[in-house]
């Protein structure tokens, strides 16, 4: 898992600073810009990295920051029935799980959708990872409740 110079600039860009893991683009514009990023369970440095998938670019990046100042939140732990949380929550962590290498003795990520242990805590991570292809019902909902975004 690897990005090349190219992408690792471009996210760069869109982060502000250095990036401190590995990770690849998975989703791109159609002009190839970086839209949402697969990163490695740990940082160069052996920190965890909860946060598998991760939404970088933009307008979507600031569209649903929008949604989330709205309550987006909120709204969407309201809306969205808790076992069926619980379980994306659960494919999201034994995804992320089975990518730390193997004979790993440190600390290992936790929780499930960027760390979340219960509930929803950030609206990005759950759309990047149904951007992604991910079975997210928070990422579909934040989808589909965009358009009050923009």
């Amino acid at each position: 898992m690897t990005a090349d110079a190219t992408d690792r600039a471009a996210v760069e860009a869109l982060l502000g600073r250095p990036v401190q893991g590995a990770f690849v683009v998975v989703v791109r514009h159609d002009d190839g810009s970086p839209v949402v990023l697969q990163n490695a369970p740990l940082l160069h440095d052996g920190t965890p990295m909860p946060t598998r998938y991760w939404l970088v670019g933009e307008p979507e990046r600031t569209r649903v920051s929008r949604l989330e100042a709205a309550g987006g939140v909120n709204r969407a732990e309201a809306e969205i029935d808790p076992a069926i949380l619980v379980a994306a929550h659960a494919r999201y962590a034994a995804e992320r799980d089975a990518a730390v290498p193997p004979g790993h003795t440190g600390h290992r990520p936790s929780g499930g959708v960027g760390g979340t242990r219960v509930g929803v805590k950030c609206l990005h991570a759950h759309y990047a990872w149904h951007l992604a292809g991910g079975d997210d019902p928070v990422g579909q909902w934040v989808e589909e409740h965009l358009p009050e975004a923009t």
